[in-house]
């Protein structure tokens, strides 16, 4: 029987307007806030990858954009929840980590095109900033949960049957 205390849970519960892969009742639950022009989310995101060809887990991925050290961070989690809107969050997601030095416009309309989003939706999406609140979202919810700001990649590990 494990103990957990309130600083082991999230104040943001896991929902269906989360981006998941795995399912939700997995022993194994992990939640990152993370930086898509941030070094060391990069390298989480590698780790992430590999924990998940070794065990059944459930991921979770939430935007915490840094934009104070990362200027185009902002912008490109508005671009993977644009590509959200069009059921292709996953392929956005692994496009903008993997080059994550190069997240200016033109890239992320590469991006887009890359995985075959309808471009005007897209456009007009990024435009609008369409996805903005949903992005804030995910920061306050990672500060009310204690992410800590001074950290490049905060990743909370759960157990769910605790």
């Amino acid at each position: 029987m494990s103990q957990t205390s309130d600083r082991d849970r999230l104040l943001m519960p896991i929902s269906e307007h989360d981006h998941t892969q795995g399912t939700i009742d997995a022993s194994v639950v992990l939640v990152e806030y993370g930086d898509y022009q941030c070094l060391s989310c990069s390298e989480v995101h590698k780790m992430i990858q590999e924990i998940q060809q070794q065990i059944q887990l459930c991921f979770v991925f939430r935007h915490f954009p840094r934009i104070h050290l990362h200027p185009q961070a902002q912008k490109a989690a508005e671009a993977a929840e644009a590509a959200a809107a069009q059921n292709k969050f996953w392929q956005m997601h692994n496009l903008l980590f993997a080059n994550q030095s190069a997240l200016d416009d033109s890239y992320l309309l590469e991006c887009a095109n890359q995985i075959q989003l309808d471009i005007a939706r897209f456009l007009r999406d990024m435009t609008d900033h369409v996805h903005t609140e949903r992005v804030t979202q995910n920061i306050q919810g990672g500060i009310q949960s204690g992410v800590i700001i001074a950290v490049l990649s905060w990743v909370q590990y759960s157990n769910s049957s605790g």
